[in-house]
C-alpha cells in the first residue's frame, strides 16, 4: 500500500508473526514526519483472577494452558513458586530433570521464531511480498533439507519434552518437591542422542545467519542503524559465575553502560520492579523502582529495561558452555563491544542461546545422576508464599503465589517476558517509524520494517494477556485529519 497525506493516521490491526493479537497506531504531522506512535494491547488478561480461590497445586497444570508456544516455561515457573510456597527443596535429580526439559524447550521456540517468525524477514528479505515472508520462502530460499532440518529439530524435542513432561504439549511432570517420575536408560540415550543433534543444527543456524545476515552489507547497516537503536537497562538470571542460565539463578540487571545495575533473588523482585498503566492498553508497562516511570524514552534516567536473549548476553559475563561462549566473544567483537544496543542484533543472540541450550543438553543428560529415581521430595509445611522466576524464550518470567493455611490462592501475580518488554517494543516501533516514513509515504514494505522493531522481542501477547480472539486479519488503514478513511488494505478483503 502506498499513501501520501498530511496529519494522517496509520493503523496495523493486527500485526503479523507474533502470538497473539496487538495493533499499531502511527501519527504523522502536517509534513508527513512520524510524531508518535503506540503499541496497543486489546486483549484482556484474565489468568491472575480466574486462578484465585482454586489449589495452587493446580498451576503448574493450569498457567500451562495460557499459551500453547511456551507452556513449559509456565509450568516451570509455577513449578518453583509452588517449591518456595511449601518450604521444600526439589532432589537435584528433580532440578536437573526440570532443566533438561526445558534446555529442550527453550530449542524448540527459539527454532521457531527464527525461522518461522522474524527469520524470512532476512532470510526472504524485509521488501520481499508479503506472500513470500513465512517460513515457506524461508524454505524455498534455502532448500527442502533445511525445511527438514527444521521440522527434525522440533520433532525430536518435542519427544524429549514428551519424555520428560508427560506430553507434548502442556506438560503435566513438575510437582512441588520436584518431579512425577524419573527417566530410564533407553530413555536417557535417546534424549542424549538428540543433544548431539540438537548442537549440529545449532552450529548450522549460526552459520546460516553468518552467510545470510553477516555477509550482507546491507543487513549489517539496517542492524545498526539508528530506526532499531535504543540504549536501556537489560535483564537476566545468571548463575552464580554470571553466565547465562534459563531456569535458575538470581535475576541480574545492567545500566546502559553494561555496568551491574542490581542483582536479586526471586523473592526481592517486589523491591526492584513496579508496574506502570497507560489507559489505552491492557497490558502493564514494568520499570525499575529505583529509577522510575519516565515514559517511552531511554538511557540512565529512564526506569525501561529489556528482556530478551540480546538482555540476557548484555546482562550476563558470559555463556557457561564452550561454543555457545566462543559465539558470544564473536557476536560482541563483530559488534563493537558490550553492552550491544542494536535491537535487530537479537536475533543472533537467539541463535547463540540455541546453541548454549544445546549444549547444556548435552551436559544435563550425561550426567551421572539423571536416571536416579530421587525424583521428589515431598512437602510437608503449611503453604504462605511462593515466588518463582525462570527466564522465557521472551524474557523473565515471574510467579508470585499467596494462599490461606489450606493451600487456596488468595493473591497471583505474573509479570511475563513480554510485560517487561512492553515499554521498549513502543520506543523501537517508534523509532523504526520515524526512521522509514517520511513525507506520508508509506508502503507495505516500510510497514514491515516497522513490524521487524517488535519481532525482534518475539512477543507473546496471549501470554502476556490472553482471551481467544477469532481470525486475526492483517488490516491497514490510513485516515485523515477528520479521521475518514482515505486507504484499507487487508489480507482477507480488497479495498
Amino acid at each position: 500500500m502506498t499513501a501520501i497525506s498530511t496529519s494522517q493516521r496509520i493503523t496495523i490491526d493486527p500485526i503479523t508473526r507474533l502470538e497473539g493479537h496487538g495493533k499499531i497506531e502511527i501519527f504523522l504531522d502536517e509534513a508527513g514526519e512520524v510524531a508518535n506512535a503506540y503499541f496497543q494491547v486489546p486483549e484482556l488478561r484474565g489468568f491472575e483472577v480466574f486462578c484465585l480461590g482454586r489449589p495452587a497445586e493446580e498451576m503448574p497444570r493450569l498457567t500451562n494452558r495460557i499459551c500453547g508456544v511456551c507452556p513449559e516455561a509456565h509450568h516451570m515457573a509455577a513449578a518453583k513458586a509452588l517449591d518456595d510456597l511449601y518450604h521444600v527443596d526439589p532432589p537435584p535429580t528433580a532440578k536437573k530433570l526440570r532443566e533438561l526439559l526445558y534446555s529442550a524447550f527453550y530449542v524448540t521456540d527459539h527454532t521457531t521464531h527464527f525461522y518461522a517468525l522474524g527469520g524470512p524477514d532476512f532470510v526472504v528479505g524485509p521488501d520481499a511480498p508479503a506472500s513470500q515472508r513465512n517460513i515457506l520462502g524461508v524454505v524455498a530460499k534455502v532448500g527442502v533439507e533445511a525445511g527438514l532440518k527444521v521440522i527434525n529439530t522440533r520433532k525430536r524435542n518435542h519427544e524429549v519434552i514428551k519424555i520428560i513432561g508427560g506430553r507434548v504439549i502442556h506438560p503435566v511432570s513438575a510437582l512441588p518437591g520436584g518431579m512425577s517420575k524419573p527417566i530410564n536408560e533407553e530413555e536417557r540415550q535417546f534424549i542424549e542422542e538428540a543433544a548431539h543433534e540438537n548442537i549440529e543444527f545449532a552450529l548450522w543456524s549460526l552459520d546460516l545467519f553468518e552467510q545470510i545476515v553477516l555477509q550482507n552489507s546491507a543487513y549489517v547497516d539496517l542492524i545498526l542503524s539508528d530506526g532499531y537503536t535504543q540504549r536501556t537497562y537489560y535483564m537476566g538470571l545468571v548463575d552464580e559465575n554470571n553466565h547465562v542460565n534459563f531456569y535458575d539463578g538470581l535475576v541480574r540487571v545492567v545500566d546502559p553502560d553494561g555496568v551491574e545495575f542490581c542483582k536479586y533473588a526471586p523473592h526481592e523482585y517486589t523491591e526492584h520492579v513496579a508496574e506502570h498503566v497507560e489507559p489505552y492498553s491492557y497490558l502493564k508497562y514494568p520499570y525499575l523502582k529505583e529509577v522510575g516511570w519516565k515514559g517511552f524514552v531511554d538511557g540512565k534516567d529512564s526506569g525501561m529495561y529489556c528482556c530478551t536473549p540480546l538482555s540476557r548476553l548484555n546482562a550476563a559475563d558470559g555463556m557457561a558452555t564452550p561454543r555457545a561462549q566462543e559465539a558470544y566473544e564473536k557476536f560482541y567483537e563483530t559488534l563493537g563491544g558490550k553492552p550491544v544496543h542494536h535491537t535487530l542484533a537479537t536475533h543472533w543472540a537467539r541463535l547463540i542461546e540455541l546453541l548454549y541450550a544445546a549444549e547444556r543438553m548435552l551436559e544435563l543428560v550425561t550426567d551421572p545422576e539423571i536416571t536416579s529415581p530421587n525424583v521428589r521430595t515431598i512437602p510437608t509445611e503449611t503453604p504462605t508464599v511462593g515466588i518463582g522466576i525462570v527466564e522465557a524464550p521472551r524474557g523473565t518470567l515471574t510467579h508470585h503465589y499467596e494462599t490461606d493455611e489450606n493451600g487456596i490462592l488468595t493473591r497471583v501475580n505474573l509479570i511475563v517476558g513480554t510485560t517487561n518488554n512492553y515499554a521498549p517494543i513502543t520506543l523501537s516501533i517508534k523509532r523504526a517509524a520515524q526512521a522509514m516514513i517520511h513525507n506520508g509515504e508509506v508502503n507495505d514494505g516500510i510497514l514491515n520494517m516497522i513490524e521487524m522493531a517488535f519481532r525482534s522481542y518475539d512477543p507473546c501477547l496471549s501470554c502476556a494477556t490472553h482471551s481467544l480472539p477469532g481470525q486475526m486479519p492483517l488490516e491497514v488503514i490510513v485516515r485523515d485529519a477528520n479521521g475518514d478513511i482515505i486507504d484499507r488494505r487487508s489480507q482477507y478483503c480488497t479495498p
